[in-house]
C-alpha cells in the first residue's frame, strides 16, 4: 500500500481504510504515541480485553498464529509486537551502541540494558567479553576512548539478570504469512526502532500495509538541529493547544536546555508546567526555573556543574544523593569524567591564539556571543579539519565530533557557563583530575576499597588544589 511519515497519519486514520498491517518505527517516543493512535481507531478501549493482544517481540509464530484464530467474539482483532527486534542485524552494531550509550546518559538504565543485551546476541558474545580484559579482543566496535558507562551498563546488567538473548531469524516467516494474508478484520501491529528499508519484511508491509516513519535525525549537524527542534515544536503546539496556553520564547528555550532532544522529557516537563500555572494562559521563564528546581533531585548534572565549580561541599552531598538513589560508581565516575574533559577541551581554546584574542576571564555574557562563540566555531573547525586529514574511515569524524565545543552553535549559554568555569582550574590542574580520574577507574574496577571513599577522594583531589601531591 504505502509508506506515510507520522504527521500524515491523522488523515490516513480519518479515511477510515485501515490497513492489516502497521509498521511503526523511528523515534521511541513518536511511534508509540502513533501506535496508541491506530489502536485507538482500530479498537475502543472497552474492547481491548478480548480482542487485543501483545506478544513478546521474539515470539513470532505465536503472533502469526494469534492473528489466523478467531475470537470469541466476532469483529475486529489486534495483535502486537512491540518494541521489536526483528529488524536489527549486525549492521546495526553501532547504531545499537549509541542507543545504549544515550539511554545510560539519560539514567534509562532498563532501557540501555535493552540494547546493549540485543547488541550482544547480534555479535553472540557473552558480558564477560566486555570485561576491561576481553574486550580489546572480542568487542570491535569504537567507544571514542571512553569506556566508564559501558562498564556500569555491563554491571547493570548482571545484577538485574538482563539475558542476552540470540536472535531467531523468523524475519521471513512473518514475511511469508503477511504477503499470504490475514483474515479480514484481523490487524497486525509492529512498534520497532530500526526498519531496514532494502529487507523483504519491509517490502512486504509496505506493499501490504502501511509502514509509518516516526524518525527523526539524531546528528549534530546543522540539518539534524533544525529537524529536531521542528519536532519539538511540533510536541509544543500539541501540548500548549489542548490546554490554552502559551510558553515565552525564553522558557522554551530554558526549557530546551535541560532536556535537549528528549521527547519523553520534554513532554512531561511541558505537562507540568501547564499544570504549575494554573489559570494562567502564559508560561514564564520564572515558571520554568521553579519546576525545575521542585521537580529534580540531586541530579548528575548537579554533581558535575559542583565540580566544576571546585566546590568539594556540594560535589560530595551530590555524589552521595547518587548514590543513594541507586547510581552505580563507575556511572558517576564517568559523568566526572566527561566535565572534567569538556574542561580540559575549553581551556585549550582559551589558551590558544584564538582564544586569548577574545576571551578574559569574566567576560560578559554579550561579548562572549558577538566575539568569543564564532572564534570557538573557527577553532571547532580547524581542529575537526586536522583530525579528518589525519585519520581514517568513520572513525576519525566520530572522534571528531567528540572534541567539539560547540556541538550545538544555537546554544551558546551552556558553552559560556563551562568557560566561565574552567577559570577555576588551570591546564595542570585538569591533567592532573585526569590522573585521578584513571587511579579510581582502576581501583573501582579492581574492587580496590569502598565506592564511597575512593569517588570522596577523587572528588577532593579535584576540588582542592594542592590534595592532588599531596595524596600521591
Amino acid at each position: 500500500m504505502a509508506e506515510i511519515n507520522y504527521k500524515d497519519l491523522e488523515s490516513h486514520l480519518k479515511a477510515k481504510k485501515f490497513s492489516p498491517v502497521y509498521l511503526i518505527h523511528g523515534e521511541e517516543f513518536l511511534y508509540k504515541t502513533a501506535f496508541e493512535s491506530v489502536l485507538n481507531s482500530l479498537l475502543a478501549p472497552s474492547d481491548r480485553d478480548l480482542n487485543y493482544e501483545a506478544v513478546e517481540n521474539e515470539n513470532i509464530f505465536e503472533a502469526i498464529e494469534r492473528l489466523n484464530t478467531f475470537s470469541m467474539m466476532s469483529g475486529t482483532k489486534v495483535v502486537s509486537l512491540c518494541d521489536s527486534r526483528i529488524f536489527y542485524s549486525k549492521q546495526d552494531d553501532e547504531e545499537l551502541l549509541q542507543k545504549a550509550k544515550d539511554a545510560f546518559d539519560a539514567k534509562e538504565l532498563k532501557k540501555a540494558g535493552k540494547y546493549l543485551s540485543g547488541l550482544l546476541g547480534l555479535l553472540k558474545l557473552s558480558y564477560d567479553d566486555l570485561s576491561p580484559e576481553n574486550r580489546d579482543k572480542y568487542f570491535k566496535l569504537d567507544l571514542g576512548g571512553d569506556d566508564k558507562w559501558l562498564d556500569a551498563l555491563v554491571a547493570f546488567c548482571k545484577d538485574n539478570d538482563i539475558k542476552i538473548i540470540a536472535p531467531k531469524n523468523n524475519a521471513e516467516d512473518l514475511q511469508q504469512a503477511i504477503e499470504k494474508g490475514f483474515p479480514t478484520g484481523h490487524y497486525l501491529l509492529i512498534t520497532t526502532d530500526i526498519a531496514d528499508k532494502r529487507r523483504g519484511l519491509f517490502k512486504a508491509i509496505s506493499e501490504k500495509g502501511i509502514a509509518i516513519d516516526c524518525s527523526v535525525p539524531k546528528g549534530e549537524r546543522k540539518a539534524d538541529k533544525i529537524a529536531q527542534e521542528s519536532v519539538l515544536q511540533e510536541r509544543m503546539k500539541s501540548v500548549l493547544s489542548e490546554s490554552g496556553k502559551m510558553l515565552e520564547p525564553a522558557a522554551y528555550h530554558a526549557l530546551y536546555e535541560m532536556t535537549g532532544f528528549d521527547l519523553r522529557t520534554f513532554s512531561s516537563n511541558l505537562e507540568k508546567l501547564v499544570s504549575y500555572v494554573g489559570d494562567r494562559k502564559k508560561i514564564t521563564l520564572q515558571d520554568v526555573e521553579s519546576v525545575l528546581k521542585r521537580t529534580r533531585l540531586d541530579p548528575i548534572y548537579e554533581l558535575t556543574n559542583a565540580v566544576a565549580d571546585r566546590n568539594a561541599q556540594d560535589s560530595l552531598f551530590f555524589m552521595t544523593s547518587l548514590l543513594s538513589a541507586g547510581f552505580f560508581p563507575l556511572q558517576i565516575l564517568a559523568a566526572i569524567a566527561n566535565q572534567i574533559r569538556r574542561l580540559l577541551l575549553i581551556k585549550g581554546f582559551a589558551e590558544s591564539p584564538q582564544g586569548k584574542k577574545v576571551w578574559k576571564a569574566g567576560l560578559s555574557y554579550n561579548p562572549f556571543q558577538e566575539k568569543v562563540m564564532p572564534a570557538i566555531q573557527d577553532y571547532d573547525k580547524a581542529l575537526t579539519d586536522y583530525l579528518e586529514s589525519n585519520g581514517n574511515g568513520d572513525k576519525k569524524k566520530k572522534s571528531a565530533t567528540e572534541l567539539l565545543i560547540a556541538k550545538n552553535p544555537k546554544s551558546p549559554y551552556p558553552i559560556y557557563q563551562v568557560l566561565l568555569k574552567s577559570e577555576k582550574f588551570g591546564k595542570h590542574d585538569l591533567v592532573n583530575a585526569l590522573e585521578a580520574l584513571s587511579s579510581a577507574d582502576m581501583k573501582l574496577k579492581t574492587g580496590g576499597g569502598s565506592p564511597k571513599l575512593i569517588l570522596e577522594e577523587l572528588i577532593l583531589r579535584i576540588c582542592y588544589k594542592n590534595l592532588y601531591h599531596k595524596t600521591r
